[in-house]
């Protein structure tokens, strides 16, 4: 489940500028440039943050992307059409999906809460590549048409814990976020949507089944599944990923630093499931196809955000619901042709 984390700003960290290496398993990432703040939903006025903890931090990160050996990143890409709002971009999928969306030169949108959390991760940024826009998805006053002006496509990675815990303060609960929240946002999307991706969790057919029901003791799998039934009856074009245990940090508390140097280590391959809507679903992996549903694992952090990117741009996948785990093995980094062929496979009968 996609999950919301609080920071610790780190002083006097050294500003790198690395170029990426050929054909690399890890890359650096690249410096980001500035950051404009909105305030109030997206009028685009900057908003100052507290001096030197913000761009020393961001500077000094460097993530490890898994990508195949054949990947051919050397130099920038050119600018992007698309215009992605990203609901959730500072939790623990979100962080690593914006700084991806970033470095693609695909211009972001964020819904935040607090947008100091956006200057902390990604420094100041140009609003032509970053805009922030502030509101709470669970106050459908706060869903303001006014932020969905030129998008052309949403991911939603909201969460909040399965169990009660000091983030269920301020009403912060998984009926709150993972149903009303998703209620509000798709209700509020326009119909010119290209594509909206949602992040939900394996289960949330199963929520009455051992070992699910144990996760779904205060509801999370119950609610996320309602939010994605309304988004499935929305007419809007949705993919729905339902991701395993997330794995390979960022973890709450860790400094910046630490966050995005997650990598997925060995666990690179990919397996992935395609919900047939027959009480059973397929799964495909660079050695297997299987039918059933024996989805329970564990998935990086990155491969669940690389997923949602490319699901933005293949086609078929709109209308669908994918499972999705990591397991040891070359996976399929960031190319969009293998991506491809994964979400292909999962769909064949």
């Amino acid at each position: 489940m996609a999950t919301e984390l609080f920071f610790t700003p780190i002083p006097n960290l050294p500003h790198p500028f690395v170029k990426f290496p050929e054909n690399p398993l890890r890359i650096p990432l690249f410096a980001l440039p500035p950051l404009t703040i909105s305030s109030g939903f997206c009028s685009l006025k900057t908003v100052s943050s507290s001096r030197g903890r913000s761009s020393s931090a961001v500077h000094a990160v460097q993530e490890e992307v898994i990508q195949a050996p054949n990947s051919d990143s050397q130099t920038a890409p050119p600018s992007s059409s698309k215009l992605v709002l990203v609901v959730g971009g500072t939790g623990g999928v979100g962080q690593l999906i914006v700084a991806s969306l970033l470095s693609r030169n695909i211009k972001a949108r964020l819904l935040l809460r607090d947008p100091e959390k956006a200057t902390i991760l990604f420094g100041k940024q140009d609003e032509e590549k970053l805009q922030v826009c502030k509101g709470d998805t669970r106050n459908p006053e706060d869903v303001d048409p006014s932020i969905f002006e030129g998008v052309t496509h949403v991911i939603c990675c909201t969460g909040t814990t399965a169990f009660p815990s000091k983030r269920w303060d301020g009403d912060n609960t998984p009926e709150r976020v993972d149903w009303e929240g998703v209620r509000n946002l798709v209700s509020a999307l326009p119909s010119s949507l290209k594509r909206i991706v949602l992040v939900s969790s394996v289960g949330v057919t199963k929520f009455n089944e051992i070992p699910w029901s144990i996760m779904n003791l205060f509801g999370v799998l119950k609610y996320k599944k309602m939010g994605e039934d309304f988004l499935r009856n929305s007419g809007l074009p949705f993919t729905i990923i339902r991701p395993g245990r997330l794995t390979d940090g960022p973890y709450t508390s860790y400094d910046l630093n630490t966050l995005l140097k997650a990598t997925a280590g060995q666990r690179r391959a990919v397996l992935i499931g395609k919900d047939l809507k027959k009480n059973r679903t397929q799964f495909w992996s660079a050695n297997s196809v299987m039918e059933g549903d024996k989805l329970v694992g564990e998935v990086s952090r990155l491969v669940v955000a690389e997923a949602c990117i490319q699901a933005l741009d293949i086609d078929f996948t709109e209308g669908e619901i994918y499972e999705i785990n990591s397991v040891e093995g070359e996976g399929p980094g960031n190319n969009p042709q293998k991506w491809r062929e994964l979400f292909k496979a999962a769909g064949a009968q």
